[in-house]
């Protein structure tokens, strides 16, 4: 295939998997409000729904959860599923947003008995509002300091009991601590062709849009696992399709229009490419360590990490080892390269 260029930033890639200006809204219209119709991580779905119903029948409020996993997966989501099926009030921050504790007390004392508290991006709670929380999960109650030096005293306030549910694409960015004071904690998966093929006939129907299933599975394939992603490239094609087709989505379409966006027929962009032609060209396939890849595309390491490597070994493209990141034998096919010898074959990929 044809060398890509024109790279982007991650805040601008029509396949990242982060939120994007423009997704929230959309997002919200197509969100699912019932855990039957929340497509694929069926393991995910049945103990949750387990957790729900028994605690509904104790009359009790559910658990703390954590959800965790690549962006874009429905974390989300599921978080404002869960307090639909538990029929309570759902409250909504994020770690940057809680800034002191004073901001966390306040939302805690409003909260009522029940009622539920989602926290996208819980890695990032300062420790000092982390600990001060450590109570209110644990005992019901927040510990607040009075005055200040000799006099200072702490008053202990009891609160309703709650809900935590928390989110986050850097679980090893958590404190132990509190981790641990989760009682569910559940990983959210790339989803396969099938389920994002479900995903986008159902925002197809709600947007009203007319898709043919070759269409649908053109986009599906593109969508890097991601049903974020398979609803931004669904609207994308749409407008395409709307100006330059007779507004309906055939694969011919898709394709077309996702080849403008300089998407390739597996959802590999310029940054992708870029990523593989650099472990493969100027290292010769690997093993070669992620600070040097990072380098040598100017990149931030974490980026290429959290945001870039997930879809590449997913796919098998890429491999780590404890020397460093390895190029497969696959990587060498999709990009057109003679493999050299000893390159290691993919374990598996998404499409598998």
């Amino acid at each position: 295939m044809a060398r890509m260029t024109n790279p982007q930033p991650e805040s601008e890639r029509i396949i990242a998997g982060a939120p994007q200006e423009g997704d929230l809204l959309v997002d919200t219209s197509l969100r699912p409000s019932r855990l039957a119709d929340y497509v694929n991580q069926e393991k995910v779905k049945d103990n949750i729904s387990i957790s729900i119903e028994a605690a509904r029948q104790r009359g009790e409020p559910l658990d703390h959860v954590l959800l965790y996993g690549p962006p874009g997966l429905g974390k989300t989501t599921l978080a404002y599923i869960i307090a639909a099926e538990m029929g309570v009030s759902i409250r909504v921050t994020s770690g940057p947003a809680i800034e002191r504790i004073g901001d966390l007390a306040a939302i805690l004392t409003s909260l009522q008995t029940g009622d539920m508290l989602f926290v996208d991006e819980i890695h990032r709670l300062s420790r000092v509002v982390e600990e001060f929380l450590y109570p209110a999960l644990e005992d019901g109650a927040i510990d607040w300091i009075t005055g200040k030096g000799p006099g200072a005293r702490s008053i202990r306030l009891a609160i309703k009991p709650f809900t935590l549910v928390g989110a986050t694409t850097r679980y090893a960015m958590m404190s132990p601590p509190l981790r641990d004071r989760f009682g569910a904690v559940y990983r959210l998966d790339f989803h396969n062709v099938d389920a994002l093929s479900q995903i986008i006939r159902r925002s197809a129907s709600i947007l009203g849009v007319v898709i043919d299933e070759p269409g649908t599975t053109a986009i599906a394939q593109r969508a890097r696992g991601t049903p974020r992603v398979a609803n931004r490239l669904l609207r994308r094609v749409r407008d395409y399709a709307q100006v330059k087709a007779d507004g309906a989505i055939t694969e011919a379409v898709a394709a077309e229009a996702l080849a403008r966006l300089e998407i390739d027929h597996i959802g590999l962009d310029s940054v992708d490419y870029r990523v593989l032609r650099a472990i493969i060209e100027k290292f010769e396939g690997g093993p070669v360590g992620l600070e040097t890849i990072a380098a040598s595309i100017s990149e931030e390491a974490d980026t290429i990490m959290d945001v870039y490597e997930p879809y590449l070994m997913q796919m098998g493209f890429l491999q780590r080892t404890p020397r460093g990141r390895l190029a497969t034998r696959l990587a060498y096919e999709h990009l057109g390269i003679e493999p050299r010898a000893g390159v290691p074959a993919p374990q598996r990929t998404l499409f598998d």
